[in-house]
């Protein structure tokens, strides 16, 4: 169970200004359904180009629903500028705090606005202009490094917290991993690997991967794996939790266990569920 502030649950119960303007000046769409977040936000200006009249549609959580009704309220009165500076943090202040794992809901926010800035002037959104790490939910390389780099993010959970991506089939760790390192200006060395392993080598190497970069990614989403045995390069597993009855168990399994052995334990590897 969240911890929501006052202020939260008050947004979230009571959402102010919801709903779509006819003929905007901007309006501003973020998220999918598929993703489980969406939100379209619309705002009208007046004689002085100050926002007038903010409204929004979402589909999501109460952080989502919180967030997007204290955005509408924080903006009104604003010139186009002013509004532009306001960050996820400036929204998540506003609430009173959010959990870490709902500060997306605050970036979604921020992201809609700026797409309904540039809807107004005619401008392409610079989600755009990115190369997609996180296919699951279509977060973009560009998306990634603003999230680091504007909130000091420093793991994958961080990430995943602030922009969702990482939160799905985990192929995108990798390289969330390198672009947090990039805007840190870390470098890590590359894992090393025997140049030839022995059988016992090689279980220990397997057990030490699933445990330290596998288990923990699928238990994020309570789900789990079991190594059953070793045959030569063929690796038996079995699936546990919600990853046993998952319809994506199979791309898991070929596109995130097995490439992830292969990396770092010999490319020859084969994962095979019983």
């Amino acid at each position: 169970m969240w911890e929501y502030t006052d202020k939260v649950k008050d947004h979230f119960l009571n959402p102010r200004n919801v709903g779509e303007i006819e003929n905007p000046d901007g309006v501003g769409e973020i998220g999918s359904l598929a993703c489980g977040d969406a939100l379209k936000l619309y705002f009208k200006l007046d004689e002085n180009k100050r926002i007038s009249e903010a409204k929004f549609q979402t589909f999501g959580c109460a952080s989502a629903i919180a967030s997007s009704s204290a955005l509408t309220e924080m903006i009104k009165g604003l010139t186009l500028e002013e509004a532009a500076k306001i960050t996820n943090e400036d929204i998540a202040a506003y609430l009173g705090g959010l959990p870490r794992e709902k500060m997306h809901c605050s970036v979604m926010g921020r992201d809609a606005l700026e797409h309904a800035i540039a809807d107004y002037r005619g401008h392409k959104p610079k989600k755009s202009e990115g190369r997609i790490v996180c296919e699951c939910f279509g977060v973009t390389d560009l998306e990634i490094e603003r999230a680091v780099r504007e909130n000091n993010l420093k793991t994958i959970d961080d990430v995943t917290a602030y922009v969702k991506a990482g939160g799905g089939c985990g192929n995108c760790h990798d390289n969330i991993r390198k672009i947090i390192d990039s805007v840190s200006g870390q470098v890590r060395p590359e894992p090393q690997k025997p140049a030839r392993l022995t059988t016992i080598q090689k279980i220990k190497l397997i057990e030490e991967t699933l445990e330290r970069e596998i288990r923990p990614a699928l238990k994020k989403d309570g789900g789990d794996i079991e190594l059953l045995d070793v045959d030569g390069n063929r690796v038996f597993v079995k699936l546990r939790g919600t990853c046993a009855t998952c319809k994506a168990s199979q791309v898991t399994l070929k596109h995130y266990v097995e490439s992830k052995l292969k990396e770092l334990v010999t490319p020859e590897i084969v994962v095979t569920e019983e």
